[in-house]
């Protein structure tokens, strides 16, 4: 049986969701600020309330050392057409499905196109511009080859330059490589427990289960698929890819369990007018 807590009002669920997603988000932020210390020269206030407020991405170094050229820089339309895409999928998709979860779990995709592909890449690309060396949070995940790829350089770049100066180099230095790797997938199941159960006040566990898959399949990966993509043949790229998102795609329901839709995005959906 799936444990259930009760949220204390007047918050609402979603409510409570955002402002515990935006408490990490923050914390975040202030620890990798503080990590990287003294930069010359010295940023502005603007440039201090432009990190914290107007780029999503943790890696501060690449926000405040201005002057070289961005190691990738984003010059496509994909942001904008991610942002349209996923308004389309919030107003218009998922107010026509007859099924409440479905509904959820569209508006949903919608949501991320909107943030990680759409506003944040457009905002990748504002900065670069700039002269920041930033990057996008999301760079075309689709393309993997490896869960290692997916996680490490592709997914979230935001959660893994934090993870990476917080968790996995430390552990690295200590336990090794898998210690690390698999430090990373616990403190990211944890992250989102916060986010997803206990706002849902349901469904424990099952967020931290999906990232044990993940390092389950990392695991696998290295044995079934050893030596990098870059040099492996044309024949085996088809079933890295296959096995790459199978493991990031097929467990998704576990991440996001019935409860935490019904209770948390559905009631979203009604708050911004998306559903009727």
């Amino acid at each position: 049986m799936i444990a259930e807590i009760a949220i204390a009002e007047p918050l609402p669920r979603w409510a409570v969701m955002w402002l515990l997603a935006g408490g990490v988000f923050l914390a975040g932020k202030l620890a990798m600020r503080a990590a990287l210390g003294r930069v010359q020269p010295a940023p502005t206030g603007w440039d201090e309330v432009a990190w914290l407020a107007l780029w999503p991405g943790m890696d501060a170094g690449a926000f405040f050392r201005r002057g070289a050229a961005p190691a990738r820089t984003v010059a496509d339309g994909s942001g904008l057409t991610a942002v349209l895409l996923g308004l389309g999928l919030i107003w218009g998709g998922a107010r026509h499905l007859e099924s409440p979860l479905a509904a959820g779990w569209v508006a949903m995709v919608g949501l991320v196109l909107v943030l990680h592909f759409g506003l944040f890449r457009l905002l990748a690309g504002c900065w670069q511009r700039q002269g920041r060396r930033v990057r996008p949070i999301m760079d075309r995940p689709a393309l993997s080859l490896s869960l290692a790829e997916f996680w490490g350089q592709r997914w979230n770049r935001a959660f893994r330059d934090l993870a990476h100066r917080w968790i996995f180099r430390p552990v690295l230095r200590r336990w090794g490589r898998h210690a690390a790797t698999a430090a990373v997938f616990l403190a990211s199941g944890l992250v989102h427990e916060l986010v997803i159960t206990v706002p849902a006040g349901a469904g424990y566990g099952l967020p931290l289960i999906y990232f044990l898959i993940q390092e389950l399949g990392m695991t696998l990966e290295r044995r079934l698929f050893p030596g990098s993509a870059a040099v492996a043949g044309r024949g085996h790229l088809l079933p890295r890819w296959i096995f790459t998102h199978v493991f990031t795609l097929g467990p998704a329901f576990i991440l996001f369990p019935p409860p935490f839709v019904e209770r948390v995005i559905l009631p979203f959906l009604h708050f911004i007018h998306a559903l009727p």
